[in-house]
């Protein structure tokens, strides 16, 4: 007999008491299922792989799910509990299904797969360039611990498996042709004590010491350099407010990329000539490029951003500040990492490169250092500067992040928050792009760094209670 054949003679056993051990356990399946109901959004098309008796898979409320299982007891059971007709339980391996997913779900289950690299080369075949991988695992450090409770009875009796660690299954991802997006560990007390597990499992295992202690590391996966559109069109926004002496030059200076750039200025109630520069810059014919305007209706950048994107037509949204402070040839940077699939969000970095004397001050450099540093933290992505203008996503994913919105609010008068933070929950991938930074060539700065600084602390402690300390 196979280790897959015992493994489903025993499951298939144990079938039937899965919910009484599941009840037994029930703070640490509330805990967990509630997290993964996080990284996973409502209303898509989802795939458990190790479906077990279907809580989970219910629990996230696909449009569209179906949770695989190699025991058909187990499975009968799920289809008992929920006969809803949005969620389909089978009795079928990872390679025997062709189906479209939007998520591929994998929670405590690669632990008894026999050869852990063939099931990630199968699920690869299942993987479209817009799939998230999500997987939970046993932490390795608790192996003692959940090996002595089912010796105690206080936990279900398991097969032996492979206690994975978090390098091993990130190594397996790698091998596979994922790479990770976001990972770390979760439920520090898989019990429930009074106030302890709240504090402990919602605050401390988030921060440095505690952060590797978790009974359950996490993982959220995407392909690598999977990109099915060839030579995408780009749409350029141009938040412009004071700016009169840079239009014609951005214009004529930024690249034509993409199958068609098109140039979105975007006037906000200027008290000089801007918005009468824009109108002169639509005389302007260069082959590749058009150039479109429109005046926004409330104000700030990101009202302004918004407002162009609604209007963009092209596959990948690019923004460029009008203060030109980032050289417009840059630009094409950020549109090849996005249309080659190096990543999902570029986010322009004034932090690499050396930098002109009067291109930002002191207090600017150090907070934008000092927010960095927090939300590096918060979003678990690397994210050196928070506050370039310049930013790069494909049109898809914005209108994700615009369904997305109400869970954040609407309250960031930059528009570079909103998107990070929009990036992040849906599982985006983000990469810094260096960029040189200059002076002004015309105007002074729209910023108040004091005004938006005091925002930005009070939009990181937002953001600390929406996605971090949940």
């Amino acid at each position: 007999m196979t280790k897959n054949e015992k493994i489903k003679e025993q499951f298939d056993r144990l079938a039937d008491k899965r919910d009484y051990w599941k009840n037994k356990n029930r703070f640490y399946y509330s805990v967990l299922e509630s997290f993964v109901s996080f990284l996973v959004p409502q209303n898509k098309r989802v795939l458990e792989v190790g479906c077990g008796t279907g809580d989970l898979l219910a629990k996230l409320r696909p449009s569209h799910g179906v949770g695989i299982d190699i025991s058909s007891r187990m499975v009968e059971i799920a289809r008992r509990k929920y006969p809803d007709g949005n969620l389909a339980f089978r009795v079928k391996n990872v390679s025997e299904l062709s189906e479209k997913f939007d998520y591929i779900v994998v929670s405590d289950t690669i632990g008894y797969l026999d050869d852990v690299e063939d099931f990630f080369r199968q699920l690869r075949k299942l993987i479209e360039p817009n799939v998230r991988v999500v997987i939970t695992q046993y932490s390795q450090l608790w192996e003692p611990v959940f090996n002595l409770a089912s010796v105690v009875r206080m936990r279900m009796p398991s097969p032996d498996q492979n206690w994975l660690s978090k390098n091993d299954i990130e190594n397996f991802l790698s091998i596979a042709g994922l790479e990770v997006i976001k990972k770390g560990s979760k439920i520090l007390i898989p019990k429930y004590i009074p106030l302890l597990s709240k504090i402990s499992n919602r605050y401390l295992v988030n921060l440095p010491i505690f952060k590797s202690l978790g009974t359950v590391n996490y993982f959220v996966a995407r392909p690598v350099l999977f990109n099915k559109i060839p030579n995408p069109s780009v749409s350029i926004i141009v938040p412009a407010r004071n700016e009169v002496g840079t239009i014609i030059d951005i214009v004529n200076e930024l690249p034509q990329i993409g199958k068609n750039t098109e140039i979105i200025f975007i006037e906000g109630h200027s008290t000089d000539n801007t918005l009468d520069e824009i109108k002169k810059a639509l005389a302007i014919k260069i082959q590749g490029k058009s150039i479109r305007y429109a005046v926004q209706d409330g104000k700030g950048k990101g009202d302004a951003v918004r407002k162009g994107f609604d209007m963009a037509t092209g596959d990948i949204l690019v923004i460029y500040d009008a203060d030109m402070t980032v050289p417009p040839k840059e630009v094409e940077k950020f549109y090849r990492l996005i249309a080659e699939g190096c990543c999902d969000f570029a986010n322009g970095s004034r932090l690499v490169y050396p930098m002109e004397k009067q291109s930002m001050r002191t207090l600017n450099y150090i907070g934008n250092k000092f927010f960095s540093i927090v939300f590096s933290w918060l979003l678990e992505q690397k994210i050196k500067d928070t506050l370039c203008g310049t930013k790069a996503l494909w049109k898809r994913d914005y209108e994700e992040i615009k369904r997305n919105r109400k869970f954040f609010g609407n309250f960031d008068p930059f528009g570079d928050f909103d998107l990070l933070f929009g990036a992040a929950k849906i599982n985006l991938k983000i990469i810094d792009v260096p960029v040189h930074y200059r002076d002004r060539k015309y105007g002074a700065t729209n910023i108040s760094r004091w005004k938006h600084g005091w925002l930005l602390l009070k939009m990181a402690f937002f953001a600390m209670k929406k996605i971090k300390f949940i």
